[in-house]
Parts: structure tokens; C-alpha cells; sequence
């Protein structure tokens, strides 16, 4: 029985836990997993030697959470102190990081309706605004201009949304945008809707750089975003500052 120990000293000598009794609990949540499965009993006799894992525990609403918050560490940027928007806010996980990381108030804003968290929606700091296509959405429906927007989009291209954006954001504002290849690229260019080519891939990177470009934006940064999206697709971010 030397080479075996119960399950809940094995957290804690994994470092999973900072003491026997929230090893228990981390156990009993069903956050540790072997290859043999999910792990559930504290007191399950196992071999010393086996390879444990404890499942991440988003600290977001949404995985959305995740990826922007890669994004924001790769590219130094911090929301802190300012007035946010995020466009395609859906459940608000973009919203939620911008707020954990200290945003002083943030627009989600949407196409669907009833989407944002309830967390959130009764948070002062957010102004939900639902059942709107930013592809028309006017600065006149913001109390202010705001000074770092997000962009996660589904079926659109960006072509199509960042002009309305121009407008929303105040001398020298910020937008992080999300290029999603798989809706930039045309029906012949992906395969059951992945972009697997590199190349095309980025092309359209590029395409939406340009674009941003004559739009008066410049271009501060970009990368890979940490999270793939739908179907393994990889998906990119663009760090960009208007200009006057």
C-alpha cells in the first residue's frame, strides 16, 4: 500500500487544493478526472503514480470570458477606468471580463434578445441593448462616446459593422475586433465551415487590416486568439486606435 494513497492526499500533493478539506470539496465537485474518468470519492484508494487533472473552472459567464482576457494579456491592453462597448455581447462573456478588469461602464450590445446573463443585466455598470444589427446602429443611441470597444461577430464580416463603429468612439478610441476567417471567406474557401488553409486564413486577416486602415484606424497590434472557436476554426484578434 505504499505506492497508493487516497485520493484527496493526492490533490494536495498535486497542489490542486491548500488543504485536506478543500481537496475534499474540489473531489466532491467533480472537478478531478484521471483517464480513467471523472475521480468523485475522497477517500478512493489510487495509485501514487496516476497523472490527476482538475478541470478549469471559467471565471466568466461564458467562454467568451476566455478568450478576450488571452487577448488583453498578449496584447497589454487594460480596460481599466474606461467606457466600454461590446458588440455581440450574446451571453456576456466579453461584457464580464471587461467589468472584472475594472471597465467603469460597458454597452453590451446584441442582434438577439433576452441573451446577457442575469448577472449582468442587473449590474449598474451595463447597459444591455438588444434586437439592434450594429451593421445600422447609430452613436446617438449611446449616452456618450466610449473609449475601448470589443467586437465578437457570428455571420457577419467586419467590413460590415466597423464603419458604424467609427463614430461610437471618442478621439483616439480603442477597439480589440475578433476576425473570424470562417465568415470573411467565401462558401468555396471553407470545408463544412472551417477555414483550413493558412493562407486563406490570412488573406482575409489581412483583408480586414486594409480595411481598418482606410477607415482611419491604426493597427497597434494583433494575435492569435488563445481559445479556436466553432469547429476548431482559428480565429484572430486586431488591436486597433482611430485617428484623427
Amino acid at each position: 500500500m505504499k505506492n497508493k494513497l487516497r485520493l484527496d492526499e493526492l490533490v494536495l500533493r498535486a497542489g490542486f487544493a491548500k488543504d485536506l478539506k478543500k481537496a475534499q470539496a474540489v473531489i466532491m465537485a467533480g472537478l478531478i478526472s484521471s483517464d480513467k474518468g471523472i475521480l468523485s470519492k475522497p477517500g478512493t484508494i489510487i495509485d501514487a503514480a496516476t497523472a490527476l487533472k482538475l478541470k478549469e473552472i471559467n471565471p466568466f459567464v461564458s467562454r467568451g470570458g476566455l478568450k478576450l482576457v488571452g487577448a488583453l494579456e498578449d496584447l497589454f491592453i487594460n480596460p481599466e477606468g474606461r467606457v466600454c462597448m461590446d458588440i455581440g455581447a450574446s451571453t456576456g462573456g466579453f461584457t464580464d471580463c471587461l467589468l472584472q478588469k475594472g471597465a467603469l461602464k460597458v454597452y453590451a450590445v446584441d442582434v438577439g434578445k433576452n441573451l446577457l446573463d442575469e448577472k449582468l443585466k442587473n449590474n449598474l455598470k451595463v447597459q444591455n441593448i438588444e434586437n439592434v444589427n450594429f451593421r445600422y446602429f447609430s452613436a446617438n443611441c449611446l449616452k456618450e462616446k466610449v473609449e475601448f470597444v470589443t467586437i465578437d461577430l457570428s455571420f457577419i464580416s467586419l467590413e460590415k459593422v466597423l464603419p458604424a463603429v467609427v463614430d461610437c468612439l471618442t478621439d483616439y478610441g480603442e477597439v480589440l475586433a475578433l476576425v473570424k476567417p470562417q465568415f470573411e471567406a467565401l462558401a468555396g474557401e471553407t470545408v463544412r465551415g472551417v477555414v483550413k488553409d493558412d493562407n486563406i486564413r490570412q488573406k482575409y486577416i489581412n483583408k480586414i487590416k486594409s480595411f481598418s486602415l482606410k477607415l482611419g484606424f491604426t493597427i497597434l497590434g494583433e494575435t492569435a486568439s488563445r481559445i479556436k472557436g466553432p469547429k476548431g476554426n482559428v480565429e484572430h484578434f486586431i488591436y486597433l486606435k482611430k485617428t484623427n
